[in-house]
């Protein structure tokens, strides 16, 4: 069975070219916001988020944040992507499991996806 990968962006074309590259190898659910988060992430059942720092309502850091306190999210691995020039302050402060700046080459994001689920 194929590993769920949720990629919350508010950019479609992020969306598209993510769920492009991914859904090979993973099960790719998006979301364009992460207002109900906890719920989203009971909805959808992920193995891997991919969290835009960027995206409308709460924001990446904090909903990131927030699986990160919950003891039913807290070990869904969550990789932050964007091109805010703090991300890795940000990723050390929310305790995220890894980072993509934005631009990202395939390469990079196939092989992030695929080591936080070895």
């Amino acid at each position: 069975m194929k590993k769920t990968v949720l990629i919350c962006d508010d950019d479609k074309d992020i969306l598209e070219l993510c769920t492009f590259i991914l859904s090979k190898n993973y099960e790719v659910q998006t979301s364009l916001h992460v207002i109900n988060i906890l719920d989203l992430i009971e909805e959808k059942q992920p193995d891997l988020i991919l969290m835009d720092l960027w995206i409308p309502d709460i924001g990446g850091e904090q909903a990131t944040a927030l699986l990160k306190k919950n003891e039913e999210t807290k070990d869904i691995p969550v990789i932050l992507f964007s091109a805010n020039d703090e991300i890795q302050k940000v990723y050390e402060r929310v305790g995220a499991n890894g980072y993509i700046k934005k631009p990202f080459t395939v390469s990079d994001l196939k092989s992030y996806v695929a080591s936080n689920l070895a």
